[in-house]
């Protein structure tokens, strides 16, 4: 994996990163595609919407259809029929999220399978061989991520377990075959002085890239853009910079001018299938009665296939008929939008008109007050 800066306009960055599987643009979204699939769309979808790196789920690709299996039948790309660049994490967001079926130890975490009540144990070391076997481009260790608010005494505990693992998932990439590129995670909830180490500490194991854990987990948002700002400053310029689980557009936005490059989130696919699309004014709730009748496209701004085919009455009648072709097309809109989003950033950073359009996008953009991530 190599990573250039190409252009910076203020802390704002415009990159490229180059894997074995194509050169993504940074900055970028990557859909997420937790069981081998962006839920709804193909991998033709997806390359026509402007995806260059998708994300998958180490946590649930272990849980079926198995490493082993992904493995043998040509690795994660050949599995699900993407061409394109993949990053898998760690299974360190379901620590958090599973946290009343897991156990955590200073050896690693071990799970109550909800799939068939089995025990399934993730350590530093088998979290890198799983994501080996999977053949992702970039992979994720084993960290712990702590809901906001958490005492300082439980945040230290949480970050020094955090980098004990760090140290051993290094080794443990060390000893492999090189392929594969490997990010670490600075956490440190809402401290700054924790966060301050976290970098330190972390950059010293010398990673390929480095993401910031830990966010979008409940803290104010001005919390969230502070923080963001302030680790993104310290970590190394030639590196990547990943912002994980975030988020709205209007935090790609505040994020990427803060001088982050990757992002991912649930967000655009999951509200897609609970009839909430993203539009260049705001989010719609195409369920509404108003939109009955409505003849206009969902976004006039937008290129998708479903804002140039479409009208918002047909999407309403769709959604709340519960046909399984308004799932789809409310995500294809959504992925695109956000996706269209990354690359008007990227244009304007060339450009070094970033912050101009920072001020169009929020003087025309309606906040949701929805938190979804």
């Amino acid at each position: 994996m190599r990573f250039e800066v190409t252009a910076t306009d203020g802390a704002a960055r415009r990159g490229q990163l180059t894997t074995g599987h194509g050169v993504v643009d940074t900055p970028v979204f990557m859909p997420v595609g937790t069981q081998a699939t962006v839920k709804a769309l193909t991998p033709e979808d997806l390359e026509a919407a402007g995806a260059q790196i998708v994300l998958g789920n180490t946590y649930h690709l272990l849980l079926r259809p198995g490493p082993d299996v992904v493995r043998d039948l040509g690795g994660l790309h050949r599995f699900m029929g993407w061409r394109g660049a993949i990053l898998t994490d760690s299974g360190g967001f379901q620590v958090f999220s599973l946290a009343k079926i897991r156990k955590i130890s200073d050896d690693g975490v071990e799970f109550r399978a909800p799939l068939d009540g089995a025990t399934r144990f993730l350590s530093p070391e088998s979290v890198v061989d799983i994501q080996r076997a999977l053949g992702a481009d970039v992979t994720m260790p084993l960290d712990e991520c702590l809901a906001y608010p958490a005492t300082r005494e439980a945040t230290e505990r949480s970050l020094a377990l955090t980098l004990r693992w760090a140290e051993r998932a290094r080794a443990a990439h060390a000893a492999g075959d090189g392929g594969q590129a490997l990010f670490g995670i600075v956490q440190g909830g809402s401290y700054e002085d924790l966060r301050a180490e976290a970098v330190e500490r972390t950059v010293a194991l010398g990673f390929d890239g480095y993401a910031i854990g830990g966010m979008a987990v409940g803290e104010p948002k001005p919390t969230m853009v502070d923080l963001t700002a302030r680790v993104a400053a310290a970590l190394p310029a030639d590196r990547p910079r990943y912002l994980m689980g975030v988020g709205k557009p209007e935090d790609l936005v505040e994020s990427v001018a803060c001088g982050v490059d990757m992002f991912d989130c649930v967000l655009p696919t999951r509200n897609a299938r609970n009839g909430q699309a993203f539009t260049s004014t705001g989010p719609v709730t195409i369920k509404q009665a108003r939109w009955t009748r409505e003849a206009a496209a969902l976004d006039a701004a937008c290129d998708c296939y479903t804002c140039r085919t479409f009208s918002r009455g047909y999407l309403r009648h769709l959604f709340v008929s519960e046909e399984l072709l308004a799932y789809r097309l409310l995500t294809l809109h959504n992925v695109r939008f956000y996706l269209r989003l990354m690359a008007t950033m990227r244009e304007a950073i060339a450009a070094r008109t970033f912050d101009a359009f920072r001020r169009a996008f929020f003087s025309r953009y309606v906040l949701s007050s929805d938190r979804v991530c």
